[in-house]
């Protein structure tokens, strides 16, 4: 039986344990069944060589370093008697629930090999045998131990050096048979070489020592024929970890750690700010005179007793644009559990689980100007670093942000009843500063920790352990790390679109960990940024940025799109730290086009809820800049009003987005509404018409009937945003639902078909039968990644109202798993009604496919009937 570490017990120490995995790894039994070709050791200058190491010792064999020490292992060590190795090895059967005689090393005869028995796993070494020549196609040898490029078995034709065979163990502690296919070096001289240059351990803690991080390997035999083995290891199925990522730093003074970055020609990385100025910055957000507020999170990872936190808000500023800041303020102490921050409308937003808070600023912009008010309560903080975070203002003039899948949360404002309340355990919410109203805006994903908007208006998420990027579409049912959707009817969900991960191997997101650099540094990312600040070459120009923690280093995505939604592609790397501390959490662009970014700074990069495993006394802040960039003093808040209108056709994102707000918050007025119509109209260029709608809305100068005419816009996008506002309210004008039904079955974007199936679900259960019915009938969006779900999504309450109805629509739908997915709702119902209309239609229907789609259904009825009569 094949076996699978587990690296800590209550009552040994994890080294303990390691030592105690390598002495089950000696521990003897039968090896694997042996082929009907017994084999041929090799042999040199007329003797048969010491390849299956019965001589008791390594003659023939060279050893460098000390991890194979000087001698064979011998014996069945497991049964020796030792009193602490029975005690451990005991220890490990009763966590692993495994019975002993499962626990064997499989070598064969009396002798093997371990590069981790004698020293331990740290130790490393080689051990090269004497060349042979290759006499028979075939060669067998048995070998175990981690599935990792560094340590390895390979066999090396000596003319050359070529390696032409490797393979690693499969993380697994007995020895299995491996077949090397020889058949081209027949007659060519090789040799074996064992090599072990892992040392098991790890500067990153929250990575245990690694028990399989060594080679065993026993009894090389030649065949003339392919042997078969019952419990051969085949090579191309090991999923091999590289080495570990390459370091300059593990831990280093601010400056050092600095300098130590690398980022492309052009660029540069300034220490802003430092300890003991900051500590375990958590959030940031600029204000309009572009100074960088942020959060200390000294609390986390515990919430303090009411009253006892000990985070602070601070204001930092650069005065005179050399990258370094050069006051710093205190805005407020005592937070507690803060993980979200952003300003706007005059005060500070503060997520601080379980409130979203609202702290008023005074005339001077420095201070409180009251104490925080609760806006919101009911977050969760279970896992608390999978809190409420990622605070950004939304072009549709919402305050977004994200929520991690581990955290349960039932969200309302204070003194709210239960079924006044939304529940959310994964997603993005938002939240309206003076409509005061909360919603989930997409469920789903992981521990997420950053959110961006692109040129277009599309929202993009970063998140962990699943695959990194998704698009949030409004009503989505994203991927979720685990869980399920609070609706039991979602039945499929929307995938991420990146078209790649950032771990190698196949063991697991977590497996990759500090060995991931060829592929992006890891599964854990924090932070999202579309970089549109305007002054960064043209190719960053609407790139995602993000942070790569275990990577400690910034990826990039190329955003394209791809029916009604996107594909991110794998860009180069953009900063690298060569810091195992590294720990980036957010990163910003700023009214001169550089980009702050905040530094956690921590030797462990993975959340532990114990307080005395995180360091706090580090933070760090830094600035990138490019040769491009121009510093130069700020405040939008002076601005008039048209002033304002004008930054919405800035270069510089920044400007577009801190204006908008200053004008959502200063309200309606004709005057901006007229100069916004008119850049609407008059500039050619799809995102400044956006730019302007957004301004229009958020400051009360769209009505529905201008929303409408909207509806047969030249432009997809326009037409897209104008589905989404008009359905903001959840209160469709007629006129507006009329146009969805026409817009379904006749327009040519995908991405406007895609905002009518979000925008349907936001009305009405039983105004949405005539678009939906349009809808699933575009046979061109059958294979598109979103807008099959997304109209199932708005369909699946329909199909419990009125089943015969949703029957029709599903059968004549050209999307697929539409009728399944009716099918199985209406099945789910498990009414004598459900149970009549779907046997009927086996009656008339002559399509088999769809027959047997219906017997699904009936047979999920019956399972459900049988699974409630158990019940009762």
């Amino acid at each position: 039986m094949r076996q699978e570490l587990i690296f800590c017990h209550s009552s040994f120490s994890c080294s303990a344990l390691v030592a105690a995995a390598f002495l089950l790894a000696v521990s003897t039994g039968s090896g694997p069944a042996a082929a009907q070709d017994a084999g041929h050791a090799p042999a040199a200058d007329g003797r048969t060589l010491n390849v299956d190491f019965e001589a008791g010792d390594l003659t023939d064999w060279t050893a460098e370093g000390e991890a194979f020490g000087n001698e064979p292992v011998e014996g069945d060590l497991f049964a020796s008697g030792e009193a602490v190795v029975a005690e451990m090895i005991q220890a490990l059967r009763e966590r692993r629930r495994q019975e002993p005689a499962a626990l064997r090393s499989g070598h064969k005869g009396a002798r093997w090999v371990s590069s981790g028995v004698v020293h331990g796993p740290a130790s490393r070494g080689m051990l090269t045998s004497s060349p042979f020549e290759v006499t028979h196609p075939y060669a067998s040898f048995l070998i175990s131990g981690g599935a990792l490029e560094s340590t390895r078995a390979e066999l090396i034709r000596a003319s050359d050096g070529a390696v032409i065979f490797s393979t690693s163990g499969d993380n697994d502690l007995t020895l299995r048979p491996v077949v090397a296919d020889l058949e081209e070096h027949v007659g060519e001289t090789i040799f074996i070489r064992l090599v072990d240059e892992d040392t098991g351990g790890s500067t990153a803690a929250y990575i245990p020592e690694n028990a399989y991080a060594h080679i065993n390997f026993d009894h090389f035999r030649f065949h003339a024929e392919r042997p078969s083995f019952p419990d051969e290891l085949d090579p191309s199925g090991i999923a091999r970890l590289p080495a570990w990522d390459p370091v300059l730093l593990e831990g280093g003074s601010a400056q050092e750690a600095a300098q130590t970055m690398t980022v492309p020609d052009g660029f540069s990385v300034q220490l802003a700010a430092a300890e003991p100025d900051v500590v375990n910055p958590i959030a940031m957000a600029l204000d309009h005179r572009g100074r960088v507020w942020v959060v200390e999170g000294l609390t986390y990872p515990v919430r303090a007793p009411e009253g006892e936190g000990k985070d602070r808000i601070l204001i930092f500023e650069d005065t005179d644009g050399d990258g370094a800041f050069d006051v710093r303020k205190v805005f407020m102490e005592g937070l507690n559990l803060v993980s979200g921050l952003e300003l706007g409308f005059g005060g500070v937003w503060v997520g601080a689980a379980p409130y979203l808070l609202y702290i008023p600023v005074d005339a001077s912009g420095d201070q409180p100007a009251g104490p925080p008010e609760v806006l919101l309560d009911g977050f969760g903080y279970h896992d608390t670093h999978e809190t409420l975070n990622s605070f950004m203002w939304g072009p549709d003039g919402w305050l977004y942000g994200t929520h991690g899948v581990f955290t349960h949360s039932n969200v309302g404002k204070p003194g709210a009843e239960d079924d006044e309340r939304e529940k959310l355990n994964a997603g993005v919410w938002r939240y309206h500063p003076t409509q005061h109203i909360f919603e989930v805006f997409a469920y789903g994903t992981s521990n997420s920790w950053g959110l961006d908007w692109d040129a277009h208006g599309q929202l993009f998420l970063t998140a962990c352990v699943i695959p990194h990027l998704h698009h949030v579409i409004p009503g989505a049912r994203m991927m979720r790390q685990a869980g399920q959707h609070f609706n039991p009817y979602v039945y499929d969900d929307l995938d991420p679109i990146s078209d790649h991960v950032h771990w190698v191997g196949n063991l697991g997101p977590h497996a990759g960990n500090r060995r991931s650099g060829v592929a992006g540094g890891g599964h854990a990312h924090a932070g999202a940024m579309i970089y549109q600040g305007g002054s960064w070459p043209e190719t960053y120009h609407g790139r995602i940025f993000m942070h790569n923690i275990h990577g400690f280093r910034a990826n990039t995505e190329i955003l394209e799109r791809r029916g009604s939604g996107y594909v991110g592609r794998h860009g180069e790397d953009f900063l690298l730290t060569h810091d195992s501390w590294s720990q980036m959490l957010d990163l910003v662009y700023g009214p001169d086009g550089s980009v702050h970014v905040i530094d956690w700074y921590d030797k462990n990069q993975c959340h532990h809820g114990n307080p005395e495993s995180h360091d706090h006394e580090t933070g760090r802040i830094y600035r990138i800049s490019h040769e491009n960039d121009k510093w130069m003093p700020v405040d939008l808040e002076r601005l008039s009003p048209l002033e304002l209108v004008e930054l919405q056709m800035h270069p510089n994102d920044w400007y577009v987005r801190t204006a908008r707000r200053i004008l959502q918050d200063r309200g309606p007025d004709e005057a901006v509404h007229e100069a916004l119509w008119t850049r609407f109209e008059e500039n050619p260029d799809e995102t400044r018409k956006l730019r302007a709608l957004w301004a229009l809305h958020v400051t009360g100068g769209l009505s529905d009937e201008s929303l409408t005419a909207l509806l047969d816009h030249e432009n997809e996008h326009v037409r897209a945003w104008a589905i989404h506002l008009l359905a903001e309210d959840r209160d469709v004008p007629e006129e507006a639902a009329q146009a969805f039904t026409r817009m379904a079955g006749e327009d040519s974007s995908a991405l406007v078909r895609l905002y009518i199936a979000s925008a349907l679900q936001r009305m009405p259960p039983d105004r949405r039968w005539d678009a939906l019915d349009a809808l699933t009938k575009r046979a061109e969006d059958a294979a598109d990644q979103n807008i099959p779900l997304m109209a199932w999504y708005a369909l699946e309450p329909l199909a419990p109202m009125d089943m015969q109805r949703a029957m029709d629509m599903a059968l004549s739908a050209e999307l697929p798993r539409i009728l399944s997915f009716t099918v199985s709702r209406i099945a789910a119902t498990g009414t004598e009604e459900a149970l009549a209309l779907l046997s009927g239609y086996l009656g008339t229907l002559e399509d088999t496919d769809k027959q047997a789609v219906i017997i699904d259904g009936l047979n999920q009825f019956v399972e459900q009937a049988e699974s409630d009569e158990q019940d009762d």
